[in-house]
């Protein structure tokens, strides 16, 4: 994994960080499961430090929006 980017595999987070509109490099798929692999990871890091937190603000139509997304993303994968 290169440095300067930033990985979970929990959606919820990752959705927030998609609806933060932190740009998703990759979704690698690592047996059952898959990793958000996202850039910016400064950026990433103090942004789920605040969703951790539960201290985080995010537009409630655009996280449900992207956890939408990473769902159809997952889903849509024929490995």
């Amino acid at each position: 994994m290169e440095k300067d980017r930033f990985q979970t595999k929990d959606m919820y987070e990752a959705a927030f960080l998609y609806a933060r509109r932190l740009k998703l490099s990759k979704l690698e798929r690592a047996g059952s499961s898959f990793w958000f692999v996202f850039e910016s990871k400064r950026d990433a890091e103090k942004l789920s430090d605040s969703y951790w937190a539960r201290e985080a603000d995010v537009n409630a139509k655009a996280y449900a929006d992207s956890i939408r997304t990473l769902k159809d993303m997952i889903f849509s994968r024929k490995v």
